[in-house]
Formats: structure tokens, C-alpha cells, sequence
């Protein structure tokens, strides 16, 4: 049998490869990834010959954290992480209005897909993450926040997700398994660029947790200088699709816009959006621009309420997001694997 990382099986794939009872296999998932424990002792129903099994076939080495960074302006948080081919990515702890953490998770470690406002795109394309690479991030935050319980994860740090798009959704369902992560379907988002043939899969495949596509252009030249991946799937074809999937989920198209002063904010923006979804109710989640080279700038407050009274008049839903821990680099879109800003995190003790 294959290697395999314990913490990247579900219940029913841990059961298949180990010929495990599905009760086992759930009180294994809930013991590696449910407790975040290294061992398998104690495991009720659990023989002496599987665990062996389990512990001579499958791995439980856990990801080297390289640097935790808490910004000095909120209670944002960011991880870098190395994995064991030497491979870094970052990780984003999000508070909550309520005492409660989010986590913005990587699914890959660089990005091919070079959008122009985004730090993760100039580093050129790495590799994809495995499940249990994702489910880990998540488990270090969790382990090492115990102030604030774990509710929210985004699928929105490093990689276009859908590129990724097996592992992103397996991990998906180890932390919304009631034995493993236990967060709610609906509290785990996926965003992606526009990759349509995976948009087209993930609709027909009903998948409960919450899709978002980053539109940032409802006009198709402009979209493709911003993000290059428009070339090949445009505008109108993702409207289709996001129509689609709204339509067999229920519920508004979620869409994301990443505001550029001059670029994206004019009310012919607006106007389109209305036109491209007329009929069907949208979310837009706003959030300025960050990018370090001072290409794209962040819209002013005057430019900003202009196109809010654009998208109110055309019956756009939206909600501005905010972007937290700016001296920590920590902001969508900034995601480097470096190591800048904020204080630097004590490791926690071994427990």
C-alpha cells in the first residue's frame, strides 16, 4: 500500500484503504485530526494488528512553522509554513466579530496564474498542496489559539484553489466531518478565479460548502489584463455558470471585487453587473487593493461610496470586506511566504 498522511483521510477513504469498520475509521479521523493527536492509543474497537497497520502505512509528521507574525493594528495572525520538500506558504488567522477565529487557507504553494494585483501571482507557480498540508494549517491555528474557537475557513491564501481541486475538496470534508475539523458546511468557503470547467463540476457535484468567483471586471478585456485566465474563459460564460449554480443551490451568486482606484470603480461597472444578473440576486464582498509595488491603488473614500450608490441603484447586494493586518502583509492578495512586519509570535509550549 501507498504511503498515505492520516490526517488527509476521511472516514470513508480511511475505512476503503485499511478495511477498517466505518465507526473505527470515524474514531481514528476524530483522534489524529478531531483531537490532534500524533498517537493512536486507546482508540475504542481499534485491534493492535490496524494500528500498527494504520501507524507503518500512513503518516502523521505535521508541517514546520517558520515564523508566526500578530499584527500590531488587530488581532489578524499570519503563518508560514514549510512542508517537507522544502515548499513555504502562508496562512491568515481572521477574527471574527464574534470571539471567534476564521482561517484563510493556501492550497497551493505559489500560483501559475499571475493575476496583475496579486503578490502570490508574481511568485510564479509551485505545487499543489496535499489534503492534509490544508487540514493542518488549520489544526496549527486552532492548537495554538485556544482563546477563540476555529468556526470559518476560506479557501483565498495562496493558489487558485480549483487548480488544486481534489485535495481542496477533500480537505473541505475533513474539517466539516463531525469526527474531524466539525466546522459547518456553510462556514467553509472556496473562491476561485474562473476555472469553468471546475465551477461546471463542483455544481453538478452539490457540494455544500459556499462558492465565490473573484470577478473584480464584469467587462471581458479589462477582466483578462487583470486576470489572465479571462482569456480563455470569459464574462459571459462564467455568468452562465454562476447563474447555474445559483440557480441548482439556492441563494445569491457570491462574487468578490477587489477595488483599484480607476480601474474598477466607475459606475459602467456597476451597470453591467446589474445587466450580467439581472433576475438573479447577488453578494459582491468588496476589498480594496493591496499591492506593494504601488500599481494599483487603493480607491479613495469619495471614489469608494460612488460605486456603493452605483451597485445599490442596480440592485447589487454588497458587503465591504476588511482588510486586516496590513503591517504583517497579512491582506488578501499579499501573500508571499516571507517573513515582514507586526510582532513575532512566541512557539507555543509542547503540550
Amino acid at each position: 500500500m501507498a504511503a498515505l498522511h492520516l490526517r488527509g483521510e476521511t472516514p470513508e477513504s480511511l475505512a476503503a484503504a485499511f478495511g477498517l469498520h466505518p465507526p473505527v475509521a470515524r474514531r481514528v479521523v476524530h483522534r489524529v485530526v478531531g483531537q490532534d493527536r500524533d498517537d493512536l492509543a486507546g482508540v475504542p474497537g481499534l485491534s493492535k494488528a490496524a494500528r500498527l497497520s494504520l501507524l507503518a502505512s500512513g503518516h502523521l509528521t505535521r508541517l514546520r512553522v517558520l515564523d508566526r507574525r500578530l499584527s500590531a493594528v488587530d488581532p489578524f495572525a499570519k503563518y508560514l509554513f514549510q512542508a517537507e520538500d522544502g515548499r513555504r506558504f502562508e496562512t491568515v488567522r481572521i477574527p471574527l466579530d464574534k470571539p471567534r477565529f476564521s482561517v484563510c487557507v493556501s492550497s497551493q504553494a505559489g500560483c501559475a496564474l499571475a493575476c496583475a494585483f496579486c503578490e502570490t501571482g508574481r511568485q510564479g507557480g509551485g505545487r499543489n498542496l496535499e489534503a492534509w498540508e490544508i487540514v493542518e494549517q488549520v489544526l496549527t491555528i486552532r492548537r495554538e489559539s485556544p482563546e477563540r474557537p476555529v468556526t470559518g475557513v476560506v479557501f483565498q491564501g495562496q493558489g487558485e484553489p480549483f487548480q488544486n481541486y481534489d485535495n481542496v475538496i477533500r480537505a473541505a470534508s475533513i474539517l466539516r466531518d463531525p469526527s474531524g475539523g466539525r466546522i459547518r458546511g456553510d462556514r467553509i468557503t472556496i473562491s476561485t478565479v474562473g476555472l469553468l470547467p471546475m465551477i461546471e463540476r463542483y455544481t453538478d457535484e452539490e457540494h455544500p460548502y459556499r462558492m465565490i468567483l473573484s470577478l473584480t471586471s464584469a467587462f471581458g478585456e479589462k477582466r483578462a489584463r487583470l486576470v489572465p485566465i479571462g482569456r480563455s474563459y470569459d464574462v459571459p460564460e462564467l455568468v452562465a455558470a454562476m447563474r447555474r449554480h445559483a440557480a441548482r443551490r439556492g441563494g445569491p451568486v457570491n462574487l468578490a471585487w477587489v477595488l483599484m482606484s480607476g480601474v474598477n470603480t466607475g459606475p459602467d461597472e456597476a451597470l453591467e453587473l446589474g445587466r450580467l444578473f439581472r433576475g438573479v440576486g447577488v453578494r459582491l464582498s468588496v476589498i480594496d487593493v493591496n499591492d506593494p509595488t504601488g500599481e494599483f491603488q487603493r480607491a479613495g473614500d469619495s471614489e469608494r461610496s460612488r460605486f456603493f450608490s452605483a451597485l445599490a441603484d442596480e440592485g447589487i447586494g454588497f458587503v465591504r470586506r476588511y482588510s486586516g493586518g496590513p503591517d504583517i502583509h497579512a491582506a488578501c492578495g499579499m501573500l508571499a511566504s516571507q517573513t515582514r512586519g507586526g510582532v513575532t509570535m512566541a512557539s507555543p509550549q509542547p503540550r
